[in-house]
C-alpha cells in the first residue's frame, strides 16, 4: 500500500472511532447523570512507511493519526426538577457510591427508589450506599427528607409508634486526582489503576432533592461535530479513490508500448 493511502486510513479510522463517540454521545442525551465523551488525537512520526523501505531520517517520516484516548468531559449537567422525593441531583463534585456484583461502583445518576426489601437502590436494582452501607426504609416511613449534606430523614408514624428519624447519610465520594474514574459501562465509574476515593466532608456536598442531573452532552455542538466529521471522511475517501485512479491510470499507460 503506498504512503498516501497509508496515511489516509489512518486518519479514516481515527475518524470512524470519533463518529462512534459521537453517536453515543447523542444516544444518551436523556441518560440521567451522562457524562460525554470526546476522542484525543495525537501525531504519530514514524521512520518507516513499511519494513525495509525507508531510511531513517528527518526527510523519510511519515506522519499517522493516532486515536489517543477516549476523554471524558466531566463538566456539570444541567438540573431538572422531577418532584420526586427519591430523586437527588448532585451540585459539583462528587459521586454516589452503589454497591454492585462487581463491588462498589460509582454514579453522578440520582434517580433512585425503594425496592421490595426497603431498600434505596438506582433503577438498575443496586443497593445505594450510606455511610454506614446500604440504606433502608420501614414500611411506615412517609414524609422522606433529603438535605443538602445527604442526610435522610422520614416522618414517624404515630398509628404503629414508629418514631421520626434519620436512615442515614448518602456517601458521597470523589477520587484523589482529577481523572481518577473511567467509565465501567450502564452509567457507571470504576477506579483507574492505582487511584483512590474518599468521602466528601458534609460541608463539600451540595444535594438537591426533588431534582436530577441531566446530561452534559449540548445537542446542537454533537450534530456539528458529526456533521464535520461525515463531510471529511467521505472527502478523504475521494481523495483517496482519486489517487487510485491516478495510480491506475499511470500503470495502464506504462504497460502501454504505444504510449
Amino acid at each position: 500500500m503506498e504512503n498516501i493511502s497509508l496515511v489516509g486510513l489512518s486518519r479514516q479510522v481515527a475518524l470512524q472511532r470519533e463518529l462512534d463517540v459521537i453517536a453515543n454521545n447523542l444516544a444518551n442525551l436523556n441518560t440521567t447523570g451522562f457524562k460525554g465523551d470526546e476522542v484525543v488525537f495525537q501525531e504519530f512520526i514514524s521512520p518507516t512507511a513499511r519494513d525495509d523501505t525507508f531510511q531513517r531520517g528527518a526527510d523519510r517520516r511519515m506522519s499517522f493519526v493516532w486515536d489517543r484516548a477516549t476523554a471524558t468531559n466531566l463538566g456539570q449537567g444541567p438540573m431538572e426538577s422531577t418532584g420526586n422525593s427519591l430523586d437527588v441531583g448532585l451540585g459539583g463534585r462528587g459521586y454516589f457510591v452503589v454497591q454492585t456484583p462487581d463491588g462498589e461502583r460509582y454514579t453522578r445518576n440520582g434517580s433512585f427508589e425503594i425496592n421490595a426489601q426497603g431498600q434505596l437502590v438506582t433503577k438498575q436494582g443496586y443497593q445505594v450506599l450510606g455511610d454506614n452501607g446500604p440504606i433502608a426504609f420501614d414500611q411506615s416511613d412517609t414524609g422522606i427528607t433529603i438535605t443538602r449534606d445527604g442526610t435522610i430523614s422520614v416522618i414517624g408514624n404515630n398509628a404503629t409508634n414508629q418514631p421520626a428519624g434519620q436512615r442515614g447519610r448518602l456517601r458521597v465520594v470523589d477520587g484523589n486526582t482529577p481523572r481518577a474514574m473511567e467509565k465501567a459501562g450502564d452509567n457507571l465509574f470504576t477506579l483507574r489503576g492505582g487511584a483512590q476515593v474518599a468521602n466528601l466532608p458534609p460541608a463539600n456536598v451540595d444535594l438537591r432533592q426533588g431534582y436530577i442531573e441531566k446530561s452534559n452532552v449540548t445537542p446542537v455542538l454533537e450534530m456539528s461535530r458529526m456533521i464535520e466529521v461525515t463531510r471529511a471522511y467521505t472527502a478523504l475517501a475521494s481523495s483517496i479513490e482519486r489517487h487510485d485512479q491516478l495510480r491506475r491510470d499511470a500503470i495502464r499507460s506504462l504497460g502501454n508500448p504505444t504510449s
